[in-house]
């Protein structure tokens, strides 16, 4: 795909607070695991209705008097989350977070002059997947993530586990349709890359300084054709020829770095 000009006349950024997918409101739901319990508690844009967990695990915590405690036995815990699942002796039951708009967050990096990058996902349905981005992205101080609601899995324990506490930290934004927000992204004055291995292009050739939105397809069917039409370049990571790809999570990792030293 040719490189498309980066010279954008600066339109308003949308702010209609239309509904980015269905809302998960209203239905409670459980994390485990001393990160995932201990980042929730701490978010004060949580609803936390009760917390469960042994007299040791709790006896850590300095918990508000205003949330229900209910002790109980490691076992009891067991089966109040996904089979195996590592609860470290702490359940939370809380509600989702509120949504959060796309045209919010674009309008409120522009007013703070902020460079930090977009991560774009594209059908990555793996809730491991996705908590592991939500991880690199906290750490690469990325301004969100923002997924197709249609093709991304809801807030689960799963996902606060794998992201070890970034859930509450990194803003998730789902949109109806991911080639609209991409023109809105690019409203913005962001350079759209698509991350993909065909491509001549390196990831390293494309940062110029510029504000970046990474975008990255599944590991199964990659891109969707429209999503790439949205991007303003294709690049890819120089990996050795003796590995065809990477994890989705660990080339959003690497890439996320290289944004982060660009220039350094």
């Amino acid at each position: 795909m040719a490189v498309v000009g980066k010279a954008r006349a600066m339109r308003q950024i949308s702010r209609h607070r239309r509904p980015q997918g269905p809302s998960t409101r209203g239905q409670p739901i459980r994390f485990w695991g001393r990160h995932a319990v201990l980042a929730a508690l701490a978010n004060p844009e949580r609803t936390v209705k009760r917390i469960w967990g042994t007299r040791e695990a709790l006896g850590q915590l300095d918990l508000p008097p205003v949330i229900p405690i209910s002790y109980a036995e490691v076992t009891d815990l067991a089966r109040l989350v996904a089979r195996d699942a590592p609860h470290q002796g702490l359940v939370i039951e809380i509600d989702p977070l509120e949504d959060i708009y796309l045209g919010d967050l674009l309008q409120q990096e522009v007013d703070a002059d902020s460079k930090r990058p977009l991560v774009v996902l594209d059908q990555v349905t793996d809730p491991h997947n996705i908590g592991a981005v939500l991880r690199s992205a906290a750490a690469f101080d990325a301004a969100a993530i923002i997924t197709q609601d249609r093709h991304s899995p809801p807030e689960s324990g799963v996902i606060a586990r794998s992201a070890s506490g970034a859930l509450e930290i990194v803003p998730w934004i789902r949109v109806v349709n991911l080639s609209r927000a991409l023109e809105e992204i690019a409203e913005a004055q962001y350079w759209r890359i698509g991350l993909m291995g065909d491509t001549d292009t390196t990831l390293g050739s494309t940062l110029d300084g510029s504000k970046v939105a990474l975008v990255l397809g599944s590991e199964g069917d990659g891109m969707r054709h429209n999503v790439m039409e949205h991007c303003d370049v294709l690049a890819k990571l120089p990996i050795s020829p003796r590995m065809e790809s990477l994890n989705i999570s660990n080339a959003a990792a690497v890439a996320l770095y290289a944004v982060a030293t660009a220039g350094k």
